[in-house]
């Protein structure tokens, strides 16, 4: 019986560490591109760039790089 509860101890609290992590991850995955002020955030490089950010620079969503809005090609898209 004694085993039992440090079993379940040791569990709950693998799972507590685990929790965060998960919830971090969980925000870059919901994060979207959207302008703020004169940037956009949440961007993805190498990504298609909507007209409104063409020659706006950018902040990557994983990273936190600056990219600006480039044309490359006839699209338009987020590089260095």
């Amino acid at each position: 019986m004694r085993l039992r509860a440090i079993l379940s101890a040791t569990v709950l609290a693998g799972g507590l560490l685990v929790a965060p992590v998960a919830a971090g991850t969980a925000d870059a995955a919901a994060c979207r591109v959207h302008q703020v002020s004169q940037h956009w955030e949440c961007v993805t490089p190498g990504a298609f760039c909507s007209a409104a950010a063409h020659g706006k620079v950018g902040i990557a969503k994983v990273t936190g790089k600056r990219y600006r809005c480039k044309q490359s090609s006839p699209r338009w898209r987020w590089l260095r």
